[in-house]
């Protein structure tokens, strides 16, 4: 079983697909300042949560691109049940190569998905080629709170060299020519919301599919999920979207 097909089964019962809850993902839309009709590119925009809440909330449009055949009809759903699908929409596809007329947004973001681009700085300039003069970019990024000790990159999956601290994130952003603009940044209960979710909802689909023949492999996900994150991830890991804009 891919890692994708993993975090379907494991997202299966949420609506944000990252470890933000309803508040905090309020609070960026409305840090944004959006005006009626902007345009938002989200690249891998899983089930479409922040697109169509903002479209609702703000009266943005949008287009939402994701890989998944799981979460691109749950976020045209998503949007239709919200009355913004006319303001919306969401494409198949693989959001690293997806083509979109050059300065056509007036923000582009990518929300804790930078491996599209072989990493953030790759990402930045996927996301830079699509963004009108004077835009916004959104990244989602983790970061480390504290130096974590050598095992927790095995244990958590992350090269060592994935990411940096928070400072080493703006070292980042700066030397890609942006300038940090605002941040909202998750915290451990909102981080518990997202993976402890995941638990409740692996061990059912695990009740319900004994004999599957990813059962085995959603197991060890489950318990790998767990021990790392309350070992870990939990103190160690960051994560926070940032808006930027070019620097200058």
């Amino acid at each position: 079983m891919d890692l994708l097909r993993q975090h379907e089964i494991a997202e299966a019962s949420h609506r944000i697909l990252n470890p933000f809850t309803d508040e905090k993902l309020e609070l960026l839309g409305q840090l944004c300042r959006w005006r009626r009709d902007m345009r938002l590119l989200d690249l891998a925009s899983g089930k479409g949560e922040m697109l169509c809440t903002w479209a609702q909330r703000h009266g943005i449009r949008g287009l939402g691109v994701d890989i998944s055949e799981v979460f691109v009809p749950a976020a045209r759903d998503r949007a239709a049940h919200l009355g913004v699908a006319d303001r919306v929409r969401f494409e198949l596809g693989d959001a690293g190569a997806f083509g979109v007329d050059a300065a056509s947004f007036d923000a582009v973001a990518c929300i804790g998905a930078t491996w599209i681009g072989g990493g953030l700085a790759g990402t930045i300039g996927l996301m830079r080629r699509a963004l009108a003069p004077g835009g916004l970019l959104l990244i989602g990024e983790p970061f480390w709170r504290e130096t974590p000790p050598g095992e927790a990159h095995a244990a958590l999956d992350l090269g060592s060299e994935e990411f940096t601290s928070l400072t080493g994130t703006l070292d980042r952003f700066e030397d890609a020519g942006l300038e940090l603009v605002e941040m909202v940044l998750a915290d451990e209960d909102s981080w518990d919301r997202y993976m402890a979710a995941q638990w409740w909802t692996v061990a059912g689909w695990l009740d319900e599919h004994p004999g599957h023949a990813g059962a085995a492999e959603m197991r060890e996900y489950l318990d790998r999920s767990r021990r790392s994150h309350l070992a870990y991830g939990r103190r160690y890991l960051g994560w926070g979207v940032f808006v930027l804009r070019a620097a200058g």
